[in-house]
């Protein structure tokens, strides 16, 4: 008998227990279905079974990781499906996950086969019945030459790719009623836990439409982001058309000795995406202020200087602004649920004064501009003067940029709106893909570490409301843009890899942010490492790296 002490209760479980067994037991205690558990410090599958004393807690469906968890188990089951349905009548080359359109997961099939609504609806008749049936999900570790047999006869070539690399002897494969498959992360027990989905047809492919964390139990409407999908796939179809589909195409390409090309390649396709909104701005005539909005570590610093140069060259004179430059006072600040200042709100902005300084700007009047003080935290005046001529044209960054509330006083024809972030389409593997969360952070924790002093424990301890702020004040607005701009540089991860590495590795195991950085840590084993010395001295990588031309 083992001895498992839950919520200071000990009570005795035979050895061979499963931890389903025991989350039954509370389930009813919690608001949220339990996923996972927390055996002694260590997250264990539902599906392992009791083996030694220890202390027991519950993740559910609404904590983070418990949510990836379904989120895994969802994708499995669809492509199990689309197997089921299609049989061996029709070919399947690949099915890929392509990236995320809020709580959607678009996916991709590489077929023979016209995707209609027909077999859209058998789709979701085989998923609603594998949760009936309750199919067993089961998980293995098997020599890496066996795991890559069962690879290859399923024909996961992306598979025998990322896993030249692999360190490590052997590799966890997950099974679904004869399916194999490798998932990087935890899975739930079995089908009957994915109780909430929807598969609807979009595009060319599939949408898989997944409840939002907050609210697990429920499906909402799907709201297709048109401007958001197309940057997306365009920046797919450019991967593809570079051979760069995935970690194992992109550790390919280490190995190749063509870096050098690599990096001149990406970076004169961002410049020339840059270009073309310059010229946009141009042609459209009238426009005095370039609002640019993105989420955190999203690189707008770099754009905005790089978007400059551009209008130069067409013969603007751009004028850089920060938003953040008409915070209001630091005791002004509006506060938190939890008592904290929050920054991010728009209350956080002196929104009123910024609308009478650009409406001042535009009738042509002379305008003395503010400077934040960031370390007493008051609002400046230090001789920053300001009057716009003809050519003159404001870029102005900061994360209320796309609401209209920020610049409501200003003509609609005097903006132009440009969303920016740091949308990643490099997938681990075919049916992993990389949140676009991710990349970001780490950008961050590189970032902050260099330019701020600041731990990568107290990055993480702060990302969840970073990530608040984002949710609530730019993304609702992303739609709204007259251009969007991918920041994401094909191989950037690669070169964060060797700054976020030993910042990671200094969280210590009795700290709350040491299961993330574990996750973030091994996440990056699978990428070759890449030196910085080749990154253009304007690559938006530098903003976080360092060595950049721009004063970010």
């Amino acid at each position: 008998m083992a001895k498992i002490q839950i919520e200071g209760v000990t009570k005795e479980y035979a050895a061979g227990t499963t931890y389903e067994t025991i989350a039954n037991e509370y389930q009813e205690k919690y608001n949220g279905m339990i996923a996972l558990v927390m055996m002694n410090g260590k997250i264990q599958e539902l599906s392992k079974k009791v083996e030694k004393d220890g202390e027991l807690t519950f993740l559910t469906l609404r904590d983070s990781i418990g949510h990836k968890t379904y989120e895994r188990t969802a994708i499995m089951m669809l492509i199990k499906a689309v197997y089921d349905v299609l049989g061996e009548s029709q070919h399947v080359d690949k099915i890929k996950v392509e990236f995320t359109i809020g709580q959607g997961y678009f996916c991709s099939i590489k077929s023979d086969f016209k995707i209609n609504q027909v077999f859209v609806d058998k789709i979701n008749a085989r998923m609603n019945e594998m949760v009936e049936q309750k199919i067993p999900i089961t998980k293995k570790s098997y020599p890496i030459e066996e795991a890559l047999q069962l690879f290859e006869k399923q024909g996961m070539q992306d598979k025998l790719k990322l896993f030249r690399y692999r360190r490590s002897s052997r590799i966890n494969v997950y099974c679904l009623d004869g399916y194999y498959d490798y998932y990087y992360g935890y899975m739930l027990p079995n089908t009957s836990y994915v109780k909430y989905f929807n598969v609807i047809s979009y595009d060319e492919g599939l949408m898989l439409i997944l409840p939002y964390r907050k609210q697990p139990d429920k499906i909402e409407f799907f709201e297709p982001r048109e401007n958001l999908f197309r940057t997306l796939q365009e920046s797919t179809i450019w991967n593809q058309y570079n051979d760069i589909d995935t970690v194992g195409d992109l550790n390919d390409w280490v190995c190749s000795g063509n870096l050098a090309e690599l990096f001149l390649v990406q970076e004169a396709e961002q410049e020339r995406k840059i270009g073309e909104i310059a010229r946009e701005i141009v042609n459209r005539g009238g426009v005095k202020f370039v609002m640019i909005a993105g989420p955190s570590s999203s690189g707008k610093t770099t754009f905005s200087h790089r978007l400059s140069i551009q209008l130069r060259t067409l013969g603007k004179v751009p004028h850089p602004i920060a938003l953040d430059n008409y915070f209001v006072n630091r005791e002004d600040t509006p506060l938190d649920e939890n008592g904290n200042y929050n920054f991010e709100c728009l209350e956080a902005i002196d929104v009123k004064l910024f609308n009478e300084h650009m409406c001042k700007l535009l009738a042509g009047e002379r305008v003395e501009l503010p400077r934040f003080n960031f370390l007493n935290g008051k609002r400046e005046y230090v001789g920053d003067y300001m009057q716009l001529g003809e050519e003159d044209i404001l870029v102005i960054e900061g994360i209320h940029g796309l609401n209209s509330k920020m610049s409501y006083a200003l003509p609609d024809e005097s903006k132009f709106k440009i969303y920016i972030s740091a949308l990643t389409s490099l997938n681990i593997d075919d049916h992993n893909r990389i949140p676009t969360t991710d990349g970001r952070l780490l950008r961050r924790l590189v970032r902050d570490a260099r330019t701020r002093g600041a731990s990568a424990k107290r990055t993480i301890a702060m990302w969840p409301s970073v990530r608040r702020g984002e949710e609530e004040n730019i993304f609702p607005f992303q739609e709204s843009a007259d251009a969007m701009f991918n920041s994401v540089l094909i191989y950037e991860l690669a070169v964060l890899k060797q700054y976020a590495e030993p910042l990671l590795f200094c969280i210590e195991k009795d700290e709350p942010e040491y299961y993330e950085a574990k996750r973030l840590l091994k996440f990056l084993e699978y990428f070759l490492g890449i030196g910085s010395e080749n990154l253009p001295q304007n690559s938006i990588c530098r903003e976080f790296v360092g060595g950049s031309c721009f004063d970010v």
